[in-house]
Parts: structure tokens; C-alpha cells; sequence
């Protein structure tokens, strides 16, 4: 496996405040990237990982065990995260890392199904326990479906037509494998918008974020997050697209707003202050330098959130 490159790994590791003693849990563990150094900096701490892939979660144990014992990896959607430390005793952490998205060994992994570029059995799922893939979403969906799908999580705007060509095709034969699904796709675009990005990517990410819930899970998390962070301890996001970025930039924002009964007012009561700071106002983005070195990076963005009260 070729080595996984971090993104904005200088950047997370240092927003989250970590010491010797700090508890700490990675909601996407993937090949412990994050993780690994966020272990190798408390010795005396604890991390709490979650992923729901069997695969990531094998390499990352060998990885981590190379650093220290003082970690836990829970195979489960970091949606559940309460309840799973919960059940092992751990009711606050001092700090929590999101890496949203697929990882790039996942997309590197030919056989899972989440690139345009290679052909494999349509598959995309984290989770390969899962019953739902790439294949019944393409094959089983209704048209109506498929477009709002491609819509909402893809941002297209030739969604209607490439839902259509989809069951079009699909009324002769099952569509089988990603190379399959991008000829249909590449037919339902026209020449001219093939030109300035590949006419897949925005329909495979829509596909894949169907087959992941990735979007439905993430507020849900946040929110438990927040709950589980003492004051001082901080929460951060790394995302990958405008869809993520946005519900995590609002959510955040929702929870640092000053009650409008009370905006203005020269010395505001303690009570009515929120509970929560952005540690940055802006989202931060990788340099010139990571993305130069490792061009996924280019989109992704970086929020810090705390909670001072």
C-alpha cells in the first residue's frame, strides 16, 4: 500500500491543544495518519478511534501498537459515538478530530469501487458489511431518485439526463461496473462540459455519499461531540467538499451565536453567553506547499470549535 498522506495534519494536530495527558478520540481513524500522532504526543492520554472499515481498522492497529498500547478502536460510524464510549465508561475527552470523506486508500483500492478512472464492481461502501452499494443504488433506484440524488449530493446540472440514461440502459441490462456507469454517464453530457472536469466525479461522489449516509450522520455527530468536549477542549473538522463544509460551518455558527435578546448590550450576563468559540473565524486551508506535494488537499478545509463554558 503506497504511503497515506495526511491532509492538514500540522494544522488539526496542533488546533486540538494536546498534552501529555490528553484523552482523545479520531472519529475517522482510516490509516491513522491523525492518529498516530495525535498517540505519539500523550503518553500518558488515551485515544478512542472509530471506522467502520474491517480493512483500515487491521492497519491502523499495527500502526498504532508500533507508538504506544494506550488506545482503543471501535468498528463502528462515528454517528454512534456517544453510546460507544458510553460503554466504556468515558463520559468527556479533552479533544475530537473528523477527517469527513473517503480515504485515499479507500479510492486507491481498485476493487472498492469508488473511482471513475479504474473499473471495478460498482461497490463504494465504507462499511462493507453493509447491504447497500453503488450497485442497487445505480440499478434499483427510481429515476426520480437517482436525479435528486445527483442533484443534491452531486451539484449536477445534467442530473435529470443521466438518471434517465441511466434506467434507460439499465431496462436491457444491469449496469455492473464503474467504467459501465461512466460510458452511460459520459453519453448524457455534452462534449463541451467534459472538457474543464472528468463528467463523473460529481455523480460518483453523489453515489457515494448515498451509500455512506455521509452527510445525514455528520450534525448528529457534531452534536455529541460538543457534549462530550470539557470546557477548553476543542472539536475539529476537516472537510472535502461544500456539502460538508457547509453543515459543519452552520452548525458551528448556530452554536456560537449570542442570544438575540441580549446581542448589544454593553456587559451581556454570563447565562446568556454561548457556550461555544470559533477558534478561527475563517476555515483553514492547506498551503501552497501540501497541495503542490499532495493535490487532494486542494479542497479541503479545516474548522476549530471550543467549548469555554
Amino acid at each position: 500500500m503506497e504511503k497515506h498522506i495526511s491532509v492538514l495534519l500540522k494544522e488539526s494536530i496542533s488546533s486540538l491543544n494536546l498534552d501529555d495527558n490528553s484523552i482523545i478520540v479520531d472519529a475517522t481513524l482510516g490509516y491513522g495518519g491523525h492518529s498516530s500522532n495525535i498517540l505519539d504526543r500523550i503518553n500518558k492520554g488515551y485515544l478512542f478511534a472509530f471506522d467502520q472499515d474491517s480493512e483500515a481498522i487491521r492497519h491502523s492497529t499495527s500502526r498504532l501498537s508500533e507508538i504506544g498500547t494506550n488506545f482503543t478502536i471501535i468498528k463502528s460510524n462515528f454517528v454512534h459515538m456517544k453510546k460507544e464510549l458510553e460503554k466504556l465508561g468515558v463520559k468527556e475527552v479533552d479533544g475530537i478530530l473528523f477527517d469527513l470523506g473517503v480515504s485515499s486508500p479507500q479510492l486507491d483500492d481498485v476493487e472498492r469501487g469508488f473511482s471513475f478512472h479504474k473499473d471495478a464492481k460498482l461497490d463504494m461502501r465504507m462499511d462493507r458489511e453493509q447491504k447497500l452499494s453503488a450497485y442497487e443504488v445505480v440499478n434499483e433506484y427510481k429515476k426520480e431518485d437517482l436525479a435528486f440524488i445527483f442533484k443534491k449530493y452531486g451539484e449536477d446540472k445534467f442530473a435529470n439526463n443521466i438518471a434517465k440514461k441511466i434506467v434507460d440502459y439499465r431496462n436491457s441490462k444491469p449496469i455492473e461496473t464503474t467504467l459501465e456507469l461512466v460510458e452511460i454517464i459520459k453519453t448524457a453530457v455534452p462534449l463541451k462540459f467534459r472538457k474543464d472536469k472528468h463528467p463523473a466525479r460529481q455523480i460518483f461522489q453523489a453515489i457515494r455519499i448515498e451509500v455512506n449516509h455521509e452527510l445525514d450522520v455528520i450534525e448528529p455527530a457534531l452534536e455529541q461531540a460538543l457534549e462530550l468536549i470539557k470546557i477548553g477542549g476543542r472539536v475539529a473538522v476537516i472537510t472535502f467538499h461544500s456539502l460538508e463544509d457547509r453543515i459543519v460551518k452552520n452548525y458551528f455558527k448556530k452554536k456560537c451565536m449570542i442570544d438575540d435578546k441580549v446581542k448589544g448590550m454593553p456587559n451581556i450576563p454570563l447565562e446568556y453567553l454561548p457556550d461555544y468559540k470559533l477558534v478561527v473565524n475563517k476555515a483553514i486551508i492547506p498551503s501552497d506547499e501540501e497541495v503542490e506535494y499532495n493535490p487532494r488537499a486542494r479542497s479541503s478545509k479545516l474548522r476549530v470549535i471550543e467549548k469555554v463554558k
